[in-house]
């Protein structure tokens, strides 16, 4: 079969559209039985999509062993992404990033990783009881914010532990900053290493000349990418890409099976295969509409509200050297608000940020955003900033030296990441924060969004990470992996 002729297909969602057409009896599960077991409230919202929710049926195919359509769905994504091999995910990219870790570690093995990436990877590596070598992230003098890492630290780390079973980046970063991956693919390579990329927020990037090129086009051995973040897929929706042999397909496979749910959501597969199409007949074209947007809604910026500050790469960083152009970071550069206030008051006007931190607004926009989305913005900013002086191009707030994050300056030794254990002989109790420097965390401490851990379960808790953590607390910021979501107090290790 030509997949390429076939781009205009959606075979998965397709066929299920035929099948809730067939009028069937349901004698099998979902017990909702097409929607008709729906609680009546929800029934306007749920009845349309609940008629496709099916099983693993005659003609449907099974995720975890397909043959038919299902097959035939990720072959056309492969297609459309440029993998030799394609594997939809149900459980989002976390599931990606478990199982391509599972697949080239077991007890012990060292994998070199970089410091600042999701929670995801970190619970991988303690599932695998592998032993991580973290490489640290550069500091971007001009927004203060961590990007990815310098090429001289991974050749250093890979010379330094010849039997790393590869060296797994996350690029782009939250904000969108990005590395070049095709120097650091064929350093890896040359030292008989694969190269894992959590590509999460960058399932977008190598459909435009405007975009940066993607993970598996520079030479990246697997790439997990969350095609519900910045395409058009259910939430949950993601893919994970392969190709070369330095991966054990057949590993990852059975990893992936057991990972995945055994009932894998068809309509969330069903949204992978209608994303997959829209990009493979339309993405360009879409791209470069709301691309369009973009530059109109910066302009508007620039020109109506100078109060507002705008994250720009300069020309002269070397802390990275990509930047999406659908990741818009902006900031109060009169000191008025923080951003953890920024964002709240955006919400209360009916627009919701992806995230703040201290200092920034995160705004996500995808090939979706459409106009009527971006003078929306422009209007609720334009009413946010109206108490301040549009006239005043001088403002307060420098960013650079504004960071107070624990700085990460060198490659750390082989830590091993281990699960928690809760026995009776380990004996661990919550004390206060302050009074933590010095002991060991017996959980992780992950502000959320972004979802990076600022404490490693079993590392050494620093003054600077307790300065830094009561720094976001008081800002407003939220954690997970923590037994008191206010932070007063920290789970440690008393040894």
């Amino acid at each position: 079969m030509n997949i390429r002729l076939h781009k205009e297909r959606a075979p998965l969602y397709e066929r299920m559209v035929e099948r809730q057409r067939e009028c069937r009896s349901s004698f099998h599960v979902p017990g909702h039985k097409h929607g008709k077991g729906l609680d009546p409230q929800g029934y306007d919202s749920f009845s349309t999509i609940m008629q496709l929710d099916f099983t693993e049926l005659p003609g449907l195919d099974d995720l975890n062993q397909p043959s038919g359509i299902i097959m035939e769905a990720q072959q056309l994504a492969a297609d459309c992404f440029g993998a030799e091999e394609t594997f939809f995910l149900v459980n989002g990219s976390t599931v990606g990033n478990l199982a391509m870790i599972l697949a080239v570690c077991v007890q012990d093995d060292i994998l070199i990783v970089q410091r600042n990436v999701h929670k995801s990877i970190i619970h991988g590596l303690m599932l695998a009881g592998a032993r991580a070598v973290f490489l640290p992230p550069c500091l971007d003098m001009d927004s203060s914010l961590f990007t990815g890492v310098r090429l001289m630290d991974i050749i250093s780390a890979m010379d330094a532990y010849p039997e790393a079973k590869g060296v797994l980046l996350c690029n782009p970063n939250y904000y969108g900053m990005g590395i070049e991956l095709a120097e650091v693919a064929e350093a890896v390579h040359k030292h008989g290493m694969p190269l894992l990329i959590d590509e999460a927020h960058g399932a977008h990037y190598g459909f435009h000349p405007q975009l940066p090129k993607s993970a598996i086009s520079s030479g990246a051995d697997v790439v997990v990418q969350s095609t519900h973040k910045m395409l058009t897929a259910m939430t949950m929706g993601a893919m994970l890409h392969v190709q070369g042999e330095r991966i054990n397909r057949q590993a990852l496979r059975q990893r992936l099976t057991m990972l995945q749910s055994s009932s894998p959501s068809y309509p969330i597969m069903a949204s992978l295969d209608l994303s997959r199409r829209w990009m493979h007949t339309e993405g360009s074209k879409s791209i470069d509409k709301a691309l369009q947007g973009i530059y109109y809604l910066h302009k508007m910026l620039k020109t109506h509200i100078p109060a507002i500050g705008i994250m720009k790469k300069q020309i002269n960083t070397t802390s990275y050297a990509t930047l999406d152009p659908f990741k818009i970071t902006i900031y109060d550069r009169s000191g008025t608000w923080n951003g953890f206030e920024l964002k709240q008051k955006l919400e209360q006007a009916g627009c919701d940020a992806e995230m703040a931190d201290p200092i920034y607004v995160l705004l996500q926009l995808s090939l979706a955003t459409d106009d009527a989305d971006i003078n929306r913005l422009l209007d609720v900013l334009l009413d946010i900033f109206k108490p301040i002086s549009l006239e005043k191009q001088d403002f307060a707030v420098e960013i650079t030296n504004n960071n107070n994050m624990p700085g990460f300056l060198q490659t750390s030794l082989p830590i091993t990441m281990k699960l928690p254990h809760f026995s009776d002989d380990v004996k661990v109790k919550a004390i206060s924060l302050q009074h933590a420097v010095g002991l060991r965390a017996a959980e992780m401490v992950i502000p959320y969004p972004p979802g990076i851990p600022v404490l490693y379960y079993g590392e050494v808790i620093t003054q600077q990470a307790v300065t830094y953590l009561q720094y976001l607390a008081r800002q407003g910021a939220s954690f997970q992996g923590t037994n008191d979501a206010s932070l007063t107090d920290i789970s440690v290790f008393i040894e």
